[in-house]
């Protein structure tokens, strides 16, 4: 039975989060996260029910729609429990913690993540999805044990907590560690049994995109040749590209593949990813040259600027999976449609991406996408390649002007500041690869964005923005992914606010994050309200971990500030996960990434001189993470002294420098002398 949620508002109508906002007429009598909801429960001597999600879950979406608007399940949530509500995207800080209550519980994880706590907050029980009658048999069996054997409950929580705090526990490593080459290839060719050399990424499915992994292996193979490692990543980001889960339509990528080929997404679309999969499309496009993965990063760069840019620069979290009810809808196609819309060119254009009667999804719908290169088709089809490229960038133009008129999914149009700091510098690697001014002013205009609204005056950061409103302290991935961000726009624009702002940053998360014991940093700021575990953030996922993020940040800015403390922590940081790292290497590609720093030899480059600029582009074409770019500077300490009225290249390592060069061919020559 559904309530008549025109009249009834709880506690969340309050919110800014759209996500919370979509349970504001739920019957349930949510609570948002605070001391408030939580001292309520240890007073009532109630269990507390957390439920965790976010605005583009597909599942979050039918679990609110058949449980949470149902009043049945309502009123036994309502009589027994406290119940609360998180946007994971808001609080990663509390979806880490019961995220790893669920891995450590049931040995897996996803959401809506639902947590079952005691009435001080000690979790007790973690699942996902559950049906209407799977979700009131279990709360029912759960409160029975709590009133008839609470001691074994209690027994449970401690039990939890102790596995948490022993799953987060990481010591100071005092010897010396050696990082060589021989044991990168190692954990290198140790990947190779999980990599799917058929269609890309990794074997099995559902199939995601790994942006942290392509990123690290671009930068192994600038160092060293591996013909598999560089097949994979040409075949990965080729068949990302071909495949459904890349809108042919409107461009951008969907979160994953639920198959092992790249066909059929899930449709929600992410910020996060189009900023991390732009910089890896950009960089692979400038080992490369392949001209697919140019045109992915400029279409990725119109769909997000078209989709998710807000009028005040930021941009938006996510699109929503659903519209009209149904998963998908939006972006799927029947044959009979296209065939109407493109009339002659439809056969053509149904061939080439896999379009059938029958359909490749569900209800007869199709998701486009290819199984071939377009200079394959061609030959196939004996079609000349220009006239095949121009009918079907016209079919794409005539179904995508049709989609506009469909119901769009709904927007998450909360800002957030890491992720805005990760399509800053996908932009940032955009105009790098490809040289349009463009994608260099929309960095600096969402930079510009954050300088205003997410920097306090304490120089802190807010982690979320909604109209007027800044709210939520920021966490550690929000300074770490900043910095970096930052960091790669000083080196395209020499303005050095953005180097000083990314130091600034930098100090003020040593000083409200770090852990002494163990030299790593905490996610949450030492002015936040204390949680059950006050948790480090260490293996690299779908987003690299901010400690792996700070650390390589740390690296990269003592060479710009003469910074041996800097310098210093970065390799402890990495001494610390280093047996992590060796044991578990694809968990760790960010941490990886870094090792290659200690490993290999890297640069400062000071130019200095009449015509700097230009110079900084013409090298910056190419693809070198080796090399950290300074302008002449009395303010960079690496850059001071550097003075030159004629073009002038000061090639130094570890402020050690050549006598000064002055033409790019021979400073590529110094770096590279078999050119």
């Amino acid at each position: 039975m559904k309530m008549n949620t025109c009249t009834y508002k709880n506690a969340l109508s309050q919110e800014t989060s759209p996500y919370l906002l979509m349970h504001a007429n739920n019957p349930v009598n949510w609570h948002p996260w605070s001391k408030e909801a939580l001292e309520k429960a240890k007073n009532n001597n109630q269990l507390i029910i957390v439920s965790i999600g976010y605005a583009a879950c597909h599942w979050c979406h039918v679990m609110e729609q058949e449980s949470f608007s149902d009043q049945q399940v309502a009123t036994v949530m309502n009589k027994d429990f406290l119940s609360i509500k998180i946007d994971r995207e808001e609080r990663p800080d509390l979806d880490q913690l019961f995220m790893d209550v669920a891995h450590l519980t049931t040995g897996k994880g996803g959401w809506p993540l639902n947590i079952i706590a005691l009435p001080d907050g000690r979790p007790i029980f973690a699942g996902t999805y559950f049906q209407k009658r799977q979700w009131m048999n279990l709360l029912n069996e759960i409160q029975q044990i709590f009133l008839k054997s609470p001691d074994r409950l209690d027994h449970l929580a401690k039990q939890i907590k102790q596995g948490i705090e022993r799953m987060d526990f990481v010591g100071l490593v005092k010897e010396s560690v050696l990082f060589t080459v021989d044991t990168m290839d190692q954990i290198v060719e140790s990947w190779k049994d999980n990599l799917d050399f058929e269609w890309g990424g990794n074997k099995g499915a559902p199939k995601f995109p790994m942006p942290v992994e392509y990123n690290f292996l671009l930068t192994y193979l600038f160092k060293k040749s591996n013909t598999d490692i560089e097949q994979y990543i040409n075949l990965s980001l080729s068949r990302m590209a071909w495949g459904g889960i890349y809108d042919q339509v409107g461009g951008g990528f969907s979160r994953y593949a639920v198959d092992a080929y790249w066909k059929v997404p899930h449709f929600e679309k992410m910020l996060y990813d189009q900023g991390q999969l732009l910089e890896v499309y950009a960089n692979a496009y400038q080992l490369t040259g392949n001209p697919l993965f140019k045109q992915v990063v400029e279409e990725t760069v119109q769909f997000v600027n078209r989709e998710l840019k807000s009028p005040t620069g930021g941009y938006y979290a996510s699109i929503d999976a659903d519209s009209e009810g149904s998963e998908g809808k939006y972006y799927v196609w029947t044959k009979k449609e296209v065939e109407q819309l493109l009339q002659l060119d439809a056969e053509l254009f149904c061939a080439f991406y896999n379009i059938s009667h029958k359909g490749n999804w569900e209800d007869g719908n199709n998701v486009l996408f290819q199984t071939s290169s377009i200079e394959q088709f061609a030959h196939d089809h004996k079609l000349n390649i220009t006239d095949l490229q121009r009918l079907l960038k016209n079919g794409k133009s005539i179904l995508f002007e049709a989609r506009k008129k469909r119901e769009h999914p709904r927007l998450d149009d909360k800002i957030l500041t890491s992720w805005n700091a990760i399509i800053i510098k996908g932009l940032v690697h955009a105009y790098r690869a490809t040289g349009h001014s463009a994608y260099l002013n929309d960095a600096i205009e969402a930079s510009e964005f954050l300088q205003r609204k997410a920097v306090k005056k304490d120089g802190g950061l807010w982690r979320s923005l909604k109209g007027s409103q800044a709210n939520i302290n920021g966490f550690l991935d929000d300074y770490a992914l900043l910095i970096d961000a930052w960091i790669d726009l000083y080196q395209v624009t020499f303005n050095e606010e953005w180097l000083l702002n990314a130091r600034d940053l930098c100090e003020y998360a040593s000083c409200h994050f770090f852990n002494e014991d163990n030299q790593l940093f905490y996610y949450t700021s030492i002015l936040d309200d204390p949680l059950m575990i006050r948790k480090s953030e260490l293996s690299d996922n779908v987003i690299p971990a901010s400690n792996s993020v700070m650390a390589l940040n740390m690296y990269r800015l003592s060479k710009y500030f003469l910074n041996k403390e800097a310098y210093s922590t970065s390799s402890q940081m990495l001494k610390n996960l280093s047996g992590r790292i060796d044991q578990h290497g694809k968990y760790y590609a960010n941490w990886q990434r870094l090792k290659l720093f200690f490993i290999h030899e890297n640069y400062e480059l000071v130019i200095s001189g009449e015509g700097k600029e230009k110079a900084r582009d013409e090298f910056l074409t190419d693809f070198n993470p080796f090399v950290f770019i300074a302008a002449e500077s009395d303010t960079i300490p690496v850059a001071k002294g550097k003075r030159s009225k004629q073009l002038t290249f000061h090639l130094c390592k570890n402020n050690s420098c050549n006598l000064p060069i002055r033409s790019i061919l021979g400073l590529k020559k110094l770096m590279n002398p078999s050119l």
